[in-house]
């Protein structure tokens, strides 16, 4: 039975990317459909799948006008795929809910809920930890802070960042140039240019498989550290000098003794050094990671 359920102009986009998710797509849409809010559209834009995703999503747009099933001619990657779907928004609130994942039926509901509490407010995460119990809205520089100084409240995914449409252009929409660290370096950047909407409820059901980009652990060897120390240097990012600098040659001291320990694992020499040439990670780098800290 074909359903309508569009009481206007979408509120909220659901964006879906997927490649190769037959196994897992049709539970990611179900959650979606079982919302207790209902004006949202569900945008899910396929990345050139070889298996049977563009048919179960296909079958899910012919029963609900809400669902809009888009086709990549070829494979554009993770990133790139996410703003294309986001190029084909129409509501004013943008929500990832990738096609491996789930959400709660009263997701939506509280996303709108909390943005309409806080209507100055141009981005929100989910807050996993314990020390705050209320949604809030802080400002950057207390949010900087707290990520890089206490407890790493941004090293999230797309699934947990909610993002006025007007917002997420603004900010030119995820970076495509640090494989699976790109969201990590849009975190930050996103976070240092507007208070944070922090919503201490994990609505998010978060999928683990070995199929994830976030296992390619090689990328983020080297990928982990090129964000980083482009992130360093964002005229905006609310730290001083001296800050910026204790967390540079921090990152410095990690990526040295991360490829250490890759080359004990793998016994990999020329992929270590190819790591160090992909993150620009030079001699005089090395030096600072030993002697400067």
């Amino acid at each position: 039975m074909y359903v309508s359920n569009l009481i206007s102009e979408p509120i909220v986009s659901v964006l879906m990317t997927a490649y190769n998710r037959e196994v897992y797509i049709t539970e990611a849409i179900e959650s979606i459909l079982a919302s207790t809010y209902a004006n949202f559209e569900l945008i899910i834009v396929d990345d050139h799948s070889i298996d049977n995703t563009v048919n179960i999503a296909r079958s899910f747009g012919e029963r609900d006008e809400r669902i809009k099933v888009f086709v990549n001619e070829k494979n554009l990657g993770d990133y790139p795929n996410r703003n294309k779907a986001a190029s084909y928004a129409k509501g004013s609130f943008l929500m990832y809910v990738d096609s491996d994942d789930t959400i709660q039926p009263e997701a939506i509901s509280y996303i709108v809920d909390s943005f309409n509490e806080f209507p100055e407010a141009q981005h929100s995460t989910i807050y996993y930890s314990k020390d705050i119990t209320e949604k809030m809205l802080m400002s950057s520089s207390v949010a900087i802070r707290k990520h890089f100084f206490e407890n790493n409240m941004l090293a999230c995914g797309p699934g947990a960042r909610v993002f006025r449409k007007s917002y997420y252009f603004k900010m030119n929409g995820y970076p495509e140039d640090y494989g699976p660290a790109n969201d990590m370096y849009f975190n930050i950047k996103t976070a240092s240019n507007a208070p944070i909407l922090l919503m201490p409820y994990s609505y998010l059901n978060y999928r683990i498989h070995n199929q994830q980009e976030n296992k390619n652990q090689y990328a983020y060897l080297y990928q982990g550290y090129k964000y980083f120390d482009n992130a360093m240097k964002l005229p905006e990012l609310p730290l001083t000098i001296k800050e910026r600098n204790y967390l540079l040659l921090k990152s410095k001291r990690r990526f040295l003794i991360n490829t250490i320990k890759y080359l004990k694992r793998t016994g990999n020499i020329l992929k270590m050094l190819k790591a160090f040439k992909l993150a620009n990670f030079g001699f005089k780098d090395i030096l600072l990671a030993i002697f400067q800290f």
